[in-house]
């Protein structure tokens, strides 16, 4: 798997974990203390993201980290 697609397939693991649970992008960067846009783009699969900001989206979804990493 390309280094893109593999971002694609985390953003789109935890918007399908997001819209399953009914919040808002919005809503998921207020609990995780960040910028809606960088919702977005982690959703998007536009951005590299850290570790610790999976780690505090895995929180805030009440969901293992695992579960971002599913085919």
């Amino acid at each position: 798997m390309a280094e893109a697609q593999f971002l694609l397939l985390i953003g789109q693991n935890i918007r399908k974990i997001r819209s399953k649970k009914n919040i808002t992008q919005f809503k998921l960067a207020a609990l995780c203390d960040f910028e809606k846009a960088s919702m977005s783009r982690i959703e998007s699969g536009k951005t590299n993201t850290t570790v610790l900001t999976l780690y505090k989206i895995s929180k805030a979804l009440d969901v293992p980290m695992s579960e971002f990493f599913s085919e």
